[in-house]
């Protein structure tokens, strides 16, 4: 069971910094071809970058702290039972 959350959380930590970098790209080249529609906003073009990283980063801080304590769980759960020969 550890096994399959563990992997299920590798998969949102790839998702989510595939999504940012994605999203930061486009953001970047939306830029780059229509300066003039950023232009007219009172807050800087890359401002969506930073609050979607921020919120990536969370998520990502929260996955690691949850694959950190399967670790440490599966570990616990290995000590206690007894080697059967």
């Amino acid at each position: 069971m550890y096994r399959k959350l563990n992997t299920c959380l590798n998969c949102v930590i790839g998702a989510f910094i595939g999504m940012f970098a994605a999203s930061g790209i486009y953001t970047y080249w939306d830029y780059k071809t229509h300066p003039e529609a950023y232009a007219a906003a009172s807050a800087p073009w890359y401002t969506s970058i930073l609050l979607f990283g921020t919120i990536t980063a969370a998520i990502i801080l929260a996955a690691v702290a949850m694959k950190l304590m399967i670790r440490k769980k599966g570990k616990k759960d290995r000590q206690i039972i007894p080697f059967i020969e």
